[in-house]
C-alpha cells in the first residue's frame, strides 16, 4: 500500500478508518532516515493497515504540538481516528510487525 503524507491540515481525514500508523519524522534526524525504509518496507506487506508519514518542520507544528511529540521517530497508531497507543525512537521491521500485530488484536 502507497504511503500517504501527512499535515496538519489533512491529518484528521488520513487517521479516518481502518488501523492507521503515523511516522512523525524530519530528514535531518539519523534514526528517522534509518527508520523510513523499515515502515516503507513493512507498509508493502501489510495492506490492511494505512501507513502515513508526517513530516515536522515549521510550517506543520500544530499536530505534533497535540499529540507531544517530544521526540522522533515517533510512531502513534489511530483507529477510527483516535489515538490508540504510541511509541518511539528506532523500531527494527519484526518489532513493528510484532506491535502491529498486537494492535490488530486489541
Amino acid at each position: 500500500m502507497a504511503i500517504s503524507h501527512a499535515t496538519d491540515d489533512n491529518f484528521a481525514e488520513l487517521t479516518q478508518g481502518a488501523l492507521t500508523l503515523v511516522d512523525f519524522w524530519a530528514p535531518w534526524c539519523g534514526p528517522c532516515r534509518m527508520f523510513g525504509p523499515i515502515f516503507e518496507a513493512t507498509s508493502e506487506t501489510m495492506p490492511d493497515v494505512k501507513f502515513v508519514k508526517f513530516e515536522v518542520n515549521d510550517e506543520n507544528r500544530n499536530t505534533p504540538a497535540k499529540f507531544g511529540i517530544r521526540g522522533i521517530p515517533s510512531v502513534l497508531a489511530f483507529k477510527n481516528g483516535k489515538l490508540v497507543e504510541a511509541r518511539s525512537g528506532l523500531m527494527d521491521q519484526d518489532t513493528l510487525i510484532d506491535w502491529i500485530m498486537e494492535l490488530k488484536g486489541s
